[in-house]
């Protein structure tokens, strides 16, 4: 039986003297979409910070791909990639030095065929590989930024609101994108404000409540996959 990807138990963070994250636990198993909910304020970014070592934690563990945060931070960040709501990246270079550029301070250069193949993976079109990245839409910046992580190799995937700002269509094809990576067996954890799009996409759905996991739905085998009235009333109380 394969290990959890992400293990996280009891884990308090503090942000000055407000305590953001009150006791979280959650595991990502290999292949897992985790779709995170919750209000402003409710801990949700906070627990991504914490996992990328961005934070301090007050208590509890946390482990990924089988490493422990306290023993080597610096081991699991390079087991993490991490997508932001607005993806940065240099916007005077093309997609290809861009990613070039990150894999080879990452310590994981690729071959020229690997990195257009990274491209052909996400949807990327070619006529974009040699494209100065300013002109760039977020769905994009989102591909090209998803095609590094694949470069990478990294077992688990953050997101912090990625379909925020994308249109139906955008939304729905990202959403195609993170289910072909699951199938690659990356663990996905998404922080997300979109209901509908967790619920098309993500395996358990976990509504986070001050600081920690107040309610977990687990997707059905079949249509419909989760109850979407027992979501919105769900999230709508924790507003």
């Amino acid at each position: 039986m394969s290990k959890p990807t992400l293990c996280i138990a009891d884990l308090v963070v503090e942000r000055g003297d407000k305590r953001v994250v009150d006791g979280l636990s959650l595991s990502l198993m290999p292949g897992e979409i985790y779709a995170l909910l919750g209000g402003n304020g409710a801990g949700k970014s906070t627990t991504l910070f914490a996992i990328l070592g961005f934070l301090k934690r007050q208590a509890g563990s946390l482990m990924v791909a089988g490493i422990d945060a306290s023993a080597d931070p610096d081991a699991v960040r390079t087991q993490v990639a991490y997508l932001p709501e607005n993806v940065a990246l240099y916007d005077h270079l093309t997609a290809r030095e861009n990613v070039d550029y990150f894999l080879k301070i990452a310590g994981r250069p690729r071959s020229r065929a690997d990195v257009e193949a990274g491209f052909e993976g996400v949807g990327l079109a070619a006529s974009a590989w040699d494209e100065r990245t300013t002109r760039f839409s977020k769905g994009m910046r989102q591909k090209t930024a998803i095609a590094l992580a694949l470069l990478r190799e990294t077992p688990l995937l953050l997101l912090d609101e990625p379909t925020s700002g994308l249109d139906p269509a955008a939304a729905s094809d990202f959403h195609r994108l993170l289910e072909a990576l699951a199938k690659r067996d990356v663990a996905i954890l998404m922080v997300t404000h979109d209901l509908l799009g967790a619920a098309d996409t993500a395996d358990r759905i976990g509504l986070i409540q001050a600081g920690r996991i107040a309610r977990e739905w687990t997707a059905a085998p079949t249509e419909p996959r989760f109850d979407l009235n027992a979501l919105h009333s769900g999230f709508a109380s924790a507003r």
